[in-house]
């Protein structure tokens, strides 16, 4: 948690003057019940009336300079706090925005959500209260205790037994509710991450009518999450009536002591009135203090989630060396791949290679290895056996600024951002004009979607893109992938909601633009790639087939059985 605090260093001056600014407030606050036991003792008791009056406007200006204090105390921390969430979650999204795949599949989308949003919030009521009371209430306390002995040393000796007391409560308290916060922080993120899950898949959860046991399972989380926040609630709820208790039965001890030495003429009544006022600035401080540390305890939890999530390594790092110029433009050596915690490889020995200007189909079964296989390619993970050369280099050697230069991808699951759709067709080559991105939709065949939206290029894409239809998201991707003319053009079954129509015309459009572009495509229909140059068939991560389509439909049966399950007709003819 203490390695957040460099996230702080723009805001010095706030961090050193809200505190400060508190202990003069402070200061003001401790002559209070000095000049109220010398209106009692100077004023009351003698009927002076000049002197009361004058006393009271002195509490008077002690108030207003005061809250002039506290109110300039209160800015300044609030600018730090407020900054230094802003630099904190500017640092962990730019953290996140580094992470692998594999990372990310380990750490959690929800729990890096959770930890964005709540856990930076908590931290910056934390520091917030920090500035303001850390120094301030336990300056009070002792502050109090001190001037007490000044007004009447024999009475004082109650506060040096009262505040060791209340120290022990406070911070008992704080040692049992620490871990608690860990246990509330760690459920909140399966509440978050149920209910991501719930409203992703809210159609498919009411098409089969399931709401009752997402219902149920949701329910289930958020009861454990509440039994958690109750337990420790029930423990953070004993620090204000334990302070309480301690406080009262001292003032208790305080007022018998106090008026036993009054009636022997061995204190005044003023000064009664003034311990009572600093015991009654302890309680107040102290219940603060309670507080502070409650806030602070669930922002330290926080801070230690967020503090991993930043110390956490990246993946491996890839050296800054760009592809080079010279060898095969793509080239598989025996390559496994294995997930983290997974009981077997994804992928297992795949071999082949691709040239400048030729098409590789990929095929295969559900969880048959493409997608895998097309994220080996793009970087997004690194092999765990074997080699895989881009321009004769191993892809993970190469720079991934560079690698995304040479590679557009449209993934198997088509997303725009929100904004314009010139913005998002943008995103390989920001300089890209007019003419490109034209030429780009016309090759996707998606010239008709941006004709049909007001605005054209510049028409508004809502959040995920829910203003298109799913075959336009799909056609909108491929062409953000051809902008910038990438050497390598992956489609990861990029035309899944397409008809055949629709299709073959962007396959047609493709082809007579490749050039010396290698295309990469995967697909579930033997239709897509039929053409390709080559077609690679996997089998539960195995490569089984490698040859054009003839080829295949004579040497494969797992491509002759996927081609006569989708084309019995032809098949049997």
């Amino acid at each position: 948690m203490k390695r957040l605090f460099k996230y702080l260093k723009n805001y010095r001056r706030e961090t050193v003057l809200a505190p400060l600014f508190k202990l003069c407030e402070a200061v003001a606050e401790l002559f209070v019940p000095l000049v109220i036991a010398a209106m009692i003792d100077n004023g009351i008791r003698l009927s002076d009336e000049g002197f009361v009056l004058r006393s009271a406007a002195l509490l008077a200006v002690l108030g207003l300079i005061g809250f002039g204090l506290a109110v300039t105390a209160q800015y300044f921390a609030a600018k730090a706090a407020v900054g230094f969430a802003k630099e904190l979650r500017f640092a962990l999204f730019e953290k996140i925005q580094k992470f692998s795949y594999s990372r990310l599949d380990g750490i959690g989308i929800s729990t890096l959500i959770t930890r964005m949003t709540s856990d930076i919030d908590q931290i910056q009521a934390a520091v917030n209260l920090t500035l303001r009371l850390l120094l301030r209430s336990p300056f009070i306390v002792f502050g109090a205790a001190i001037m007490a002995f000044t007004v009447d040393p024999d009475t004082a000796v109650v506060f040096v037994i009262v505040i060791p007391l209340l120290a022990a409560a406070v911070f008992g308290i704080m040692l049992v509710c620490l871990p608690m916060q860990k246990k509330i922080r760690a459920s909140l993120d399966k509440v978050l991450s149920k209910t991501r899950e719930n409203l992703l898949g809210i159609r498919v959860i009411r098409a089969f009518c399931k709401e009752k046991s997402e219902v149920s399972e949701f329910d289930a989380e958020n009861e454990n999450l509440a039994r958690i926040q109750k337990f420790t609630g029930r423990i953070s709820s004993l620090l204000n009536p334990l302070c309480f208790l301690l406080v009262n039965l001292f003032v208790i001890l305080l007022i018998y002591k106090g008026a036993l030495r009054v009636e022997h003429g061995m204190m005044t009544q003023g000064a009664v009135v003034a311990m009572y006022n600093y015991m009654s600035q302890i309680l107040v401080e102290l219940i603060k203090l309670a507080n502070l540390i409650i806030n602070v305890t669930k922002g330290i939890a926080c801070g230690n989630r967020v503090q991993a999530v930043l110390d956490s390594a990246e993946g491996e790092p890839k050296a800054a060396k760009a592809a080079p110029e010279s060898g095969g433009l793509i080239e598989f050596r025996g390559v496994s791949f294995r997930y983290d915690g997974a009981a077997g490889d994804a992928l297992c020995d795949i071999t082949f290679k691709l040239g400048k200007g030729e098409t590789l189909g990929v095929i295969g079964g559900t969880g048959s290895g493409k997608t895998t296989l097309v994220n080996l390619l793009a970087g997004f993970y690194r092999a765990t056996g074997g080699k895989i050369l881009i321009r004769g280099e191993n892809v993970d050697s190469v720079d991934g600024k560079e690698l995304r230069k040479i590679i557009g991808l449209a993934p198997q699951k088509a997303v725009l951002f929100s904004g314009t759709l010139r913005d998002n067709l943008c995103w390989r080559d920001p300089g890209a004009t007019d003419d490109d991105l034209l030429k780009a939709l016309e090759t996707a065949r998606a010239l008709d979607t941006v004709g049909s939206k007001d605005g054209g290029l510049d028409c508004t894409v809502e959040p995920g893109g829910l203003n298109f239809s799913g075959g336009q998201r799909q056609r909108l991707a491929v062409a953000r992938a051809l902008v910038g003319s990438p050497e390598i053009l992956i489609l990861d079954d990029s035309a899944s909601a397409l008809d055949f129509a629709t299709e073959a015309a962007m396959r047609k459009a493709l082809k007579e633009g490749a050039g010396d572009r290698a295309t990469v495509i995967v697909s579930q229909r033997t239709s897509s790639i039929a053409h390709a140059d080559r077609i690679l068939v996997l089998n539960e991560g195995r490569q089984v087939g490698l040859g054009t389509h003839d080829e295949l439909l004579e040497n494969c049966e797992v491509y002759r059985e996927i081609y006569e399950s989708q084309f019995k007709k032809e098949a049997a003819v």
